[in-house]
């Protein structure tokens, strides 16, 4: 099962940087076009700063576009979001409701130190030299 998961990893390293990204621009489309939820009240440096990062971050990560740069800055927009919204209510993300910032943290670290991988624009720039 190990060598099966291990011949696989390169695919299942991009769907999970596909699904991150996709995930995760949902976020900034509900702040800031108020789809498929209505926007949430929140001050408007949340909405149109966090929500930009969200939808366009998530929409570079999830394409594979200038991928290292958009995690980096989506990865520090979830600690902020963890120590200023969650943080506050209690030390443990499960208590505080913090889960997800923290998740979306540590995926978004790991995609920024990992790259792009196959099935990404930047993949297929760096291959015809771009």
């Amino acid at each position: 099962m190990a060598a099966l998961m291990q011949r696989f990893g390169g695919q299942t390293y991009a769907l999970m940087r596909i699904m991150t990204g996709f995930l995760f621009l949902w976020h900034g489309s509900q702040k800031l076009l108020g789809f498929p939820l209505p926007a949430p009240d929140a001050p408007a440096f949340i909405i149109y700063i966090a929500g930009s990062i969200e939808l366009i971050g998530g929409v570079l990560v999830m394409f594979g576009l200038f991928t290292r740069w958009a995690a980096f800055l989506c990865s520090g927009l979830m600690a902020a979001a963890y120590f200023m919204g969650h943080a506050k209510q209690g030390f443990f993300p499960l208590i505080n409701k913090g889960e997800l910032a923290a998740l979306y943290c540590f995926v978004f670290l790991f995609i920024s130190a990992h790259g792009s991988g196959i099935w990404s624009v930047d993949g297929a720039r760096s291959k015809s030299g771009g």
